[in-house]
């Protein structure tokens, strides 16, 4: 079964559903698992400085224009737990899908204190 049940900008958007039958015989649908791609395999689009409060989804919110899109600074950073990310200090690269290339329509990466280097 192949339902899509995520909006586009959704880390689970594109990931398959499977079908497992319950003793009972009722049809159970889940979703199978998501694997963290490889942050190399991403195409970078700037980085950005993490400040005291920041959270992952203001910092997409305001580097790639859409809160729910915290999980692409998660994956480019290799993360499997965004809140690790959150630490004043730190520098997130900013990152786009290998198949998208480009950062066009993006502010650049650059919000917040990153200086793009």
């Amino acid at each position: 079964m192949s339902i899509e049940r995520f909006p586009a900008n959704s880390r689970y958007n594109g990931v398959a559903t499977a079908e497992l039958t319950a003793p009972d015989g009722e049809t159970i649908v889940y979703l199978r698992r998501r694997f963290i791609p490889d942050p190399a395999t991403l195409v970078p689009v700037g980085e950005v400085l993490v400040l005291g409060g920041d959270r992952l989804d203001r910092l997409a919110a305001t580097n790639l224009g859409d809160p729910i899109q915290f999980w692409r600074i998660a994956d480019g950073n290799g993360a499997q737990v965004p809140g690790d990310l959150e630490f004043p200090g730190t520098t997130l690269r900013l990152t786009l899908p290998a198949s998208l290339g480009g950062g066009s329509g993006f502010n650049g990466g650059f919000n917040n204190g990153g200086d793009g280097a």
